[in-house]
Parts: structure tokens; sequence; C-alpha cells
């Protein structure tokens, strides 16, 4: 009458296309293991493989502390060049000013004149400080620049505002 059910609840034929599924996929699945001639042993293992990688790692740093070994090498012997630029640079500077009999370095303060375009003219100031030591004409050396208010802004408790300039003076010029 009805069909019979095995022990697992199963019929026939559902068993019958187990088995087959079965025997497709032992099929399909014969190839790949043939394909594979490698044994178990013969394939790198967890292990290989991190000791693999270690060994390329450990190169990987020695050439960087080769490269590293290398740029510090290069870099002595560009400071060297540098240093031995600066000291050349510097005898030039002091060949040239002991070339200068009569150069001298004068101190002094005098106001700059504002030029045209709105910057300060210190050419004036510094031939008038060494002018005024005895020597004939001067360049300028050092400035100092100061903001200068009427005292109306200092009473009124500000130290900056309408009616305060920006003046230049000549501290330090080199006369000759």
């Amino acid at each position: 009458m009805g069909r019979r059910l095995g022990l697992i609840g199963r019929s026939k034929s559902s068993g019958l296309r187990a088995r087959a599924l079965g025997m497709a996929l032992a099929c399909t699945c014969a190839p790949a293991f043939a394909q594979d001639s490698t044994s178990p042993s013969e394939r790198p293992g967890f292990i290989a493989a991190v000791s693999q990688w270690f060994s390329e790692q450990a190169g990987n740093i020695a050439s960087t502390f080769k490269d590293a070994g290398r740029a510090v090498e290069n870099f002595g012997t560009k400071a060297e060049d540098t240093a031995r630029t600066t000291v050349e640079g510097a005898k030039g500077a002091a060949d040239a000013v002991v070339r200068l009999p009569r150069a001298r370095i004068v101190s002094g303060h005098q106001k700059c004149q504002v030029a045209p375009n709105g910057a300060p003219d210190c050419l004036a100031a510094a031939t008038a400080i060494c002018a005024a030591k005895g020597f004939g004409s001067g360049t300028s050396l050092d400035m100092t620049t100061a903001e200068v208010c009427p005292p109306a802004v200092y009473l009124a408790g500000r130290t900056s505002g309408p009616g305060c300039t920006t003046e230049t003076f000549v501290s330090r010029a080199l006369c000759q």
C-alpha cells in the first residue's frame, strides 16, 4: 500500500539519489586529488611557511641596515664638505674685512627717513653716524624699529592706536 520508510525516515528512491550524488562528488574530486602529486610530507606546512617568512624578513632587515649604514657614511662626507665650505666662507669674509684698512663698525642712534614708497631709507642715517665719528661714508649694519605715540595716547591708557607711527633707527654702521 504505502511506501516503506527506512530506519532514518527516507524512502528507497531518496536513498538512491543520495548514493548517486555521493558517487558524482567522488568522481569530480578524484581528478583534483590526482593533480596534487606532492605527498603531505613534501608540502610546506605552517612551521615551514613561518620559517621561510622569518628568513625573508631577516634578509629585508639586513638590507635596510646596510642602506642606513651607507646613508650615515654619506652624511659624514656631506657634513665634512659643508664644514669645509663654511670655513672657507669665514676665511673669505675675514680677508674682505682685513682688506678694508679704514673700515670700522660704529654704534649710534640715528633716525631713518621715510622713502616715497613708505619704507625706511637708512643710507643717510648710516652716513650721518659715520660722519659724526670722522668717517666719510657708511652703510647700516643694525637697525631698530619702534612705535612712537604722542603723550595723549599714553594718558588715555592705550599703548597704540591712531596717531602712533613706526620709526626705524640705525644703531650700528660700517664706516669707511
